[in-house]
């Protein structure tokens, strides 16, 4: 699995990276939740809160966007989008 993230301010894009995970014995979910901890680690930003529409935006589109509200603690950035590449 193959993910990229993109880190915005006042919706101007500063930062893309992506992060590779791959273990076939994993369910979908969890080998979803390993890449995005490596991509949060690769960007050097705290893992969001998944919320349900996280979910539903992820199962529609294959992407989805966490915004600052979703942190426990503060982030410099508006909002993480991350993409399936992969």
């Amino acid at each position: 699995m193959v993910l990229e993230g993109r880190l915005f301010v006042s919706n101007k894009l500063i930062m893309i990276k992506e992060a590779e995970f791959s273990d076939p014995s994993l369910r979908f979910s969890q080998e979803l939740e390993k890449t995005l901890i490596l991509l949060c680690k690769e960007m050097d930003i705290p893992a969001p809160m998944w919320m349900s529409k996280n979910t539903h935006e992820f199962a529609a589109f294959h992407q989805t966007i966490f915004f600052s509200g979703q942190y426990s603690e503060k982030v410099k950035f508006d909002k993480f989008q991350i993409k399936l590449i992969e």
